[in-house]
């Protein structure tokens, strides 16, 4: 992927446009990057970015006073319609500052529609078309017939000017908006409208200092993609799905500059792979409930009391109460199969645990995925280390929907064996796992993946609160796995969650048998707090 590139000091090659006699000639092109960010915190300074992004070239540009709503508003609407840029006017008076009168003079500009102001940036000699901020006046002054558009709400102005169509353009007005008088001075020019960016797409946040932005990615023919203020990209389904049709993306939102691996996130992004659910990020957009065990033994969990199929139905039937409890998340059904199991006697190698072979494993992993089913291979290693096991199973966990659980209960030392002394295993050998795991995931370019931490007792993984948080590749999370009465899971959940670090995801594990009682899902929702990201059965 080619470097980051600040777009307010993109240079554009010549694109289409058009030169009819008498016409304003309007011209755009897509930068030249895969990737450009426009993090201007201003939104004087945002529209001129995103301006020299995608225009070569405009006979006549549309100018607001920045901080009026209703101006920037109709402003967009007229922008859109005529095909050309919103800039916005930082004093609201024409004297505005010299970046903006300098994208005007870059531009080629002859004529500015000024909305809800007095007078030009810059001045000069600009012939100056001014308009109340009405609808009516700004028809009258640009010739387009614009539908009467609902009103926009307080928090609703990026998404309404995001879905403007530059061919029936909608007068957009806030819901409040005051009555103003007056009309137009004057009419524009034709304007002839450039070849549309469509394989352009400009990543949004939506916050306010973007707004013109919007409003000139669409007059410019490019797609707009809105992220609810997500500066990544890999954050939702509408997002993964515009970035993989992408030639070129705009990140446009004074976030994205601080966005860590903005550029191999984009990258991600672009593959179109998804979870489970949707989006290419476990948490908070996934709640996910699972059936833990081995294939063909129910002795080791409720996962392996049918076959597959009746598997992938009880795993829907377990977490479909859920769907009534969360209403912020996507609920998810999920298998954690455990891939290694603990033997109490030594095994063909030696460390005293089972390796199920890949071939084993492969039809419940490839069912899943069909079923929308999200898949955690859990490592119960003896006395070899999660590493090198979790190599073993390198092909599955290359798929988008599988992750990785570690079982340090079951992890002894040279000198343990199982069901004699609790395994447990430091931190420096977990942080090892994340490295692993982590460059698996960028490497292959693949949705983050969950790494599920096991834990009922504090000294099962000393040094906790040391765990490798850096990697955004990783969602990861402490299961509490301990059983019994109530009171004492909660107490276990309580000291858990006192170690840190700060930004772990959280699981918990109903057991059928063992808990005293076991929670319904909606006391597991009600009673579990901070409420689990994961919910497991077993």
């Amino acid at each position: 992927m080619s470097a980051l590139l600040l777009a307010a000091g993109c240079t554009s090659s010549a694109g289409g446009g058009g030169d009819d006699a008498g016409a304003a000639a309007v011209a755009t092109s897509a930068p030249d990057q895969r990737l450009s960010v426009v993090s201007d915190a201003e939104p004087a300074a945002s529209a001129v970015s995103t301006s020299r992004a995608l225009f070569d070239e405009a006979g006549v540009v549309v100018v607001a006073p920045d901080g009026d709503r209703a101006a920037a508003l109709l402003g967009s609407s007229a922008a859109v319609g005529l095909g050309v840029p919103l800039l916005l006017d930082p004093e609201g008076d024409g004297a505005g500052d010299d970046p903006v009168a300098a994208e005007l003079d870059r531009l080629g500009v002859t004529t500015v529609l000024a909305v809800g102001g007095d007078a030009a940036p810059g001045g000069g000699d600009l012939d100056v078309v001014t308009v109340p901020a009405t609808a009516e006046a700004v028809a009258a002054a640009t010739g387009l017939d614009l539908a009467e558009g609902d009103p926009v709400p307080a928090d609703g102005d990026a998404a309404a000017v995001a879905g403007l169509d530059p061919d029936a353009p909608a007068a957009l007005l806030p819901e409040d908006a005051a009555a103003v008088d007056g009309e137009a001075s004057g009419e524009l020019p034709e304007v002839t409208r450039a070849e549309p960016l469509e394989d352009t797409v400009v990543l949004a946040s939506g916050t306010p200092d973007s707004l013109a932005g919007v409003a000139t990615a669409r007059a410019a023919g490019a797609r707009v993609q809105l992220t609810g203020g997500s500066t990544d990209p890999r954050g939702s389904a509408e997002a993964v799905d515009a970035v993989a049709g992408a030639g070129t993306v705009v990140a446009l939102g004074a976030g994205f500059a601080d966005e860590e691996g903005l550029d191999w996130k984009l990258e991600t992004a672009a593959t179109g792979a998804q979870l489970p659910g949707g989006g290419q990020v476990l948490f908070p957009q996934h709640f996910l409930v699972a059936l833990y065990g081995h294939p063909g033994s129910g002795a080791l969990g409720v996962l392996g009391e049918q076959d597959v199929a009746a598997s992938i139905q009880r795993a829907r039937d377990t977490a479909a109460p859920y769907d009534a409890l969360v209403d912020d998340a996507t609920v998810v059904p999920a298998f954690e199969i455990i891939a290694t199991v603990a033997s109490e006697f030594p095994t063909e190698e030696g460390n005293y645990s089972f390796e199920a072979p890949v071939e084993q494993l492969r039809p419940w992993v490839d069912a899943a995925a069909e079923a929308g089913v999200y898949v955690v291979l859990d490592l119960q290693p003896g006395r070899t280390d999660f590493v090198t096991q979790a190599e073993r199973y390198r092909e599955l966990l290359a798929l988008p929907h599988v992750g990785l659980a570690l079982d340090p209960e079951w992890r002894l030392a040279p000198d343990q064996v199982h069901l004699t002394q609790i395994g447990s295993v430091d931190v420096e050998e977990v942080n090892r796992v994340v490295t692993w795991l982590a460059d698996l995931t960028r490497e292959n370019s693949l949705p983050q993946k969950l790494l599920v931490l096991h834990q009922f007792r504090v000294d099962m993984i000393p040094g906790r609160e040391r765990v490798d948080l850096s990697r955004d590749e990783l969602a990861v999370m402490v299961h509490a796995d301990g059983q019994g009465p109530q009171g004492s899971k909660q107490e276990t959940w309580r000291v858990l969650q006192g170690i840190g670090p700060e930004g772990l995801a959280w699981g918990w594990k109903n057991f059928y048998d063992e808990d005293v009682p076991m929670l319904t899902p909606e006391e597991t929702i009600a009673q579990v707090s901070p409420r689990p990201e994961l919910v497991t059965y077993q």
